[in-house]
């Protein structure tokens, strides 16, 4: 082991030492001065690519002589420029219009097949333009639907926003918003996703072969991007919907120097369904959601810029019956806010240093007569990373960084009053906790055919007072405390986890993949519920709890057709997943008054293998992708399913998506969405018997029963008026009237300033087109008597969703 260490540094750095000048710069849309990402920057003569990282750099270094170097992006035409590399030199370019570019040539195929040439698997980026054009529940763009349109990510089932990857759980994916954590993503019990698409850049999926600056889940990474305004002109952009309006902001407040963008979306579900509600059994219920996205940046000088942007979301649900006089109060939701400074040292080294704060809270109040009684959980996070990229060649990218974040969980806090009395459930619960880790990986082209990515991080998770261990006899009762004081130590766990991927090129447009990736997770998600609910509690690792960890062996094979205008992929995965956790039978939330939290959850392991198979069409007027996953999950706990394996409640055989888009012209496109699923898992009795003279359930086996499977067509069509040849042809008529009638026709006026560049458009979307009644959930009805012979048993199965149509009308100026 140690001479192969050894050969790798030996090799590394007879590669670093070699006589090269770097090509440095940002890259940026002309027309707003935001970043792009994931641009490529092409040097022709040598066949070396380079792609901008998520702040818009990028770094490329050659041997000195005369080049051609291509800058590209899907949705601009390629550009090319001349250099002369006799030093080290910064090019920043802009993206300009098609119809402005100076020099444009056609996309050229070697720098557009990154999905080909790069070390990392099992990584989708989606922009938002993309995102649009697809069908979406109630005209509400939905980036967390998207994801779930992708091979190996599975959904919930109908309104649920929750995700499963590659056999994983809900809690074990990393949803980052501008870096900071988001804990519950969900608006209206998971209908709806907490991120406006208005406000949004950027959104990239990682589900295989992690790397290692990501860390703290076991199954994927969500790292979404927020716009950051536009610096070239005030714009003001919004929807309106059926259930919900958004309205965005954004401007320079120095022109190419800083800008602003304000994002907002409420729902009027309460002012809409009153009339109706207030004639029904639910009289009395309100329920609405909002969220608001603001970021700022400024560009201090080339090589400085800092960031400042937050969410905050809420979700609030009231009940009120005026004749029990009974209400309850039920509000929900995340709150994030992150400073970020951006430094460019030289050509070759970029810094990000980025402090965030998150939080997350559930809440629920009940008042009847002089009775109150209220339950609390949350989790608030405070973060620090440093993160350094290192182009020392065009061989090598290196990063390196150090992340720290401190916990602090609250658990189900119960409190309860009557009138002038206090009801004791014991003090407030609260966890507190360190996570450290430190990384660093390197990209390595090691030839022309083979690539390397090998990473290692390093991660540490610490318990700390104040803590109090209630020690209980076989009984339950409490005859012991084990008190910790402030930062005092209560648990310390740390682990390595090395990150590998490698690409052998087969061909230009084709290539082999294998990928291994550790991780550990100290978070958990403990949920009494099939579905994600705000009523989950989040809980740390403490000595009873373990850290989750899990191993992921990928192997794929990647094609392009076409001039990269077709992207294909074959991935096959297995994974390994040790302390998995949940509930044991019969535990309840609330069950943690006079107790440790922790002492309600029971342990296990899980295991997932699969085939994922995709299909991708990038450019045209047709574009979209065909998905498919063939695939398994089990789950094993001692305590639950009598000690024996059993199929994850989302092990789905099969899924499949395809997703198309139709740009007709530019005032038609068309969008369809179709998915198929095999059925859920579910427990269902397999019998009755008498107990004591009631009826009781016989259940069978854990998740032995499958419903019926899952599929459903969806459609939009979008109409985008061309308002500006309407103007013109409205100048034209005037221009004619005024030569007639003599006038001055040099400052003919069609609209006022503002309006010249108004542009709007108006979706139809269809929903479950050919009215699918897919289930939600199962439950039985029991007629008759069982003494006497004629009891009747049936099943009946609950749909949420019938055929939806809906409109939405979007307007920019």
């Amino acid at each position: 082991m140690k001479k192969i260490i050894t050969l790798y540094f030996l090799l590394v750095f007879t590669s670093l030492y070699s006589q090269n000048f770097s090509i440095s710069g940002t890259l940026k849309d002309a027309s707003n001065g935001e970043t792009v990402i994931g641009a490529n920057v092409y040097i022709k003569e040598l066949n070396k690519a380079a792609s901008t990282n998520q702040y818009g750099f990028y770094s490329l270094s050659a041997p000195k002589g005369n080049y051609t170097i291509q800058f590209s992006y899907i949705t601009f035409k390629t550009v090319e420029q001349q250099i002369v590399l006799d030093k080290n030199i910064n090019i920043n370019y802009n993206f300009l219009p098609n119809e402005t570019n100076l020099t444009e040539v056609e996309v050229n195929t070697k720098a557009s097949n990154q999905n080909v040439k790069n070390t990392q698997m099992g990584v989708i980026q989606l922009d938002m333009a993309e995102i649009k054009k697809i069908p979406a529940f109630m005209g509400e763009v939905d980036i967390l639907k998207t994801i779930q349109l992708l091979p190996g990510v599975k959904n919930a089932g109908d309104g649920n926003t929750g995700f499963y990857v590659r056999g994983g759980g809900p809690d074990q994916n990393l949803i980052l918003l501008d870096e900071a954590p988001i804990y519950n993503a969900s608006h209206l019990l998971g209908f709806f996703s907490v991120f406006n698409g208005d406000a949004i850049k950027n959104v990239t999926l990682i589900k295989g072969g992690m790397p290692a600056q990501y860390g703290g889940r076991l199954s994927s990474v969500l790292d979404i991007q927020m716009k950051e305004g536009n610096n070239q002109k005030f714009e003001v952009e919004g929807g309106i919907g059926l259930i919900s309006s958004r309205l965005t902001l954004q401007g320079p407040i120095v022109k190419n120097k800083s800008s602003f963008i304000i994002s907002a979306r409420r729902t009027y579900i309460d002012v809409l369904a009153k009339p109706f509600i207030d004639k029904s059994d639910f009289k009395g219920t309100s329920y609405f959601f909002y969220d608001l996205n603001a970021k700022f940046n400024y560009i201090i000088n080339d090589k400085n810029r800092v960031f400042l942007s937050g969410y905050f979301g809420r979700d609030k649900f009231a009940f009120t019956d005026n004749e029990s006089k009974f209400k309850t109060k039920i509000p929900w939701g995340n709150a994030t806010a992150c400073l970020r400074w951006n430094h460019i040292f030289n050509n070759k080294l970029f810094a990000n240093l980025s402090a965030s704060y998150t939080n997350y809270d559930f809440s629920f109040s009940g008042l009847q007569d002089d009775f109150e009684a209220t339950i609390k959980s949350g989790i608030n996070d405070y973060s620090l990373k440093y993160d350094v990229n290192y182009y020392p060649n065009s061989r090598h990218t290196f990063k390196t960084g150090v992340h720290y974040t401190f916990h602090i969980f609250t658990p189900t806090n119960v409190s309860a009053k009557q009138g002038e009395t206090t009801f004791d459930f014991g003090k407030k619960i609260q966890l507190f906790s360190h996570e450290a880790a430190a990384y660093i990986s390197d990209d390595w082209d090691i030839s022309q055919r083979i690539k390397l990515n090998a990473g290692l991080r390093f991660s540490n998770f610490t318990q700390v007072g104040p803590f109090n261990r209630y020690i209980k006899n076989f009984t339950g009762k409490i005859t012991d405390t084990v008190s910790y004081g402030l930062n005092k130590v209560v648990a310390n766990y740390n682990g390595l986890e090395p990150r590998l991927s490698i690409r052998f090129s087969l061909t230009n447009s084709s290539s082999i993949k294998a990928s291994y990736t550790r991780n550990f997770q100290y978070v958990h998600l403990a949920s009494l519920s099939s579905v994600s609910l705000p009523t989950d509690i989040w809980m740390p690792c403490t000595e009873v709890i373990k850290p989750q960890l899990a191993n992921l062996y990928v192997l794929g094979y990647f094609k392009n057709f076409k001039q990269n205008t077709f992207e294909t992929s074959v991935e096959v995965y297995y994974k390994t997943m040790a302390n998995q956790i949940e509930f044991k039978e019969g535990a309840q939330p609330a069950d943690n008054v006079f107790d440790n939290p922790d002492n309600a959850f029971t342990f296990g392991k899980g295991w997932a293998y699969g085939a994922e198979f995709f299909v991708k069409k990038r450019t045209g007027k047709f574009t979209g992708w065909i998905g498919y996953t063939l695939s398994w999950t089990w789950r094993q706990f001692t305590e639950i399913n009598y000690g024996q394996k059993f199929l994850a409640k989302y092990d789905r055989r099969h899924d499949a998506s395809f997703v198309l888009t139709y740009d007709a012209t530019k005032k038609w496109t068309f969008g369809m969405v179709f998915v198929y699923g095999t059925g859920n898992r579910g427990t269902l009795p397999n019998g009755f018997f008498l107990y004591q003279g009631s009826l009781s359930n016989d259940y069978g086996l854990r998740n032995s029963y499958k419903f019926v499977d899952y599929h459903r067509l969806d459609l939009n069509v979008t109409y985008t008026p061309n308002r500006q040849a309407k103007l013109q042809k409205r100048k034209n008529t005037l221009t004619e009237q005024y030569i007639k009638e003599g006038k001055d026709t040099t400052n003919i006026q069609v609209t006022k300033k503002w309006a010249k560049n108004f542009s709007n458009s108006f979706t139809l979307s269809v929903f479950n087109v050919y009215n699918r009644y897919n289930p939600y959930f199962i439950y039985l009805t029991r007629k008759g008597d069982f003494t006497a012979g004629t009891l009747q048993v049936g099943a009946k199965q609950v749909s949420l969703f019938p055929i939806l149509p809906s409109f939405t009308w979007n307007f920019k100026f």
